[in-house]
């Protein structure tokens, strides 16, 4: 199959070595984290936050984290373009979907006579609420769904990324407890560009078969 889709999602690896010599311009950045604002979630609800790891103050901190675990991934704190620490919202209110709500109306996506119906979307955080107000399987879901989109635009843009679920969650969030400011880490994401000793870039794509995962009915 030829497919300007296809050759993306073909031409992206997960990167086990970057070229830290190489990093991702301002300009393509920029269009990065355009597509991340613009990512899916349920009800719109966007309950999450994108912390980047840019400066060497912060990637010296993030290099701490690895101390206890996941080794292996602490070489993309320094030699990666970047490391996105993707967080979500456990405890999504009212007030938090107010701040959706308000930005319709600013958009002139609902006039703002209609503000009190447009709630009712809420009801899709109350069924993944419990009797404390935490709906984190709720918002981790969302979070994920802006991960893929991070992903195909980076392959689109011939980015390489590494998604890092093997991070230390405890040493993450505790390290990084203020730019969090409530917000989980449970999930991270390095993007720059591979060297030229990364084995997997050289490995051919692997995939299970169509018809063991797709059933048309």
């Amino acid at each position: 199959m030829t497919h300007p889709v296809i050759d993306d999602l073909r031409w992206r690896k997960t990167s086990k070595k970057y070229d830290p010599e190489r990093k991702v311009s301002e300009d393509d950045l920029a269009v990065f984290f355009e597509a991340l604002r613009l990512s899916p979630s349920s009800i719109n609800s966007q309950p999450w936050k994108f912390v980047v790891i840019d400066s060497q103050p912060a990637r010296e901190r993030m290099y701490r984290t690895f101390e206890r675990d996941h080794q292996f991934n602490r070489p993309h704190v320094f030699e990666s373009s970047q490391i996105i620490l993707f967080a979500y919202n456990p405890y999504y209110t009212r007030d938090d979907y107010a701040r959706v709500i308000d930005q319709y109306i600013a958009d002139s996506r609902i006039p703002a006579e209609n503000r009190d119906k447009a709630f009712a979307s809420l009801r899709f955080r109350d069924m993944n609420t419990d009797d404390t107000g935490y709906n984190g399987c709720w918002t981790k879901a969302q979070t994920y769904l802006a991960l893929g989109n991070a992903l195909h635009t980076l392959a689109r843009m011939r980015i390489d990324a590494t998604p890092l679920e093997g991070i230390d969650q405890v040493l993450v969030n505790e390290e990084f407890k203020q730019e969090l400011d409530g917000y989980r880490c449970d999930v991270a994401l390095a993007i720059g560009y591979h060297h030229v000793d990364d084995s997997n870039a050289k490995l051919p794509k692997s995939r299970l078969d169509m018809d063991t995962i797709l059933l048309r009915i």
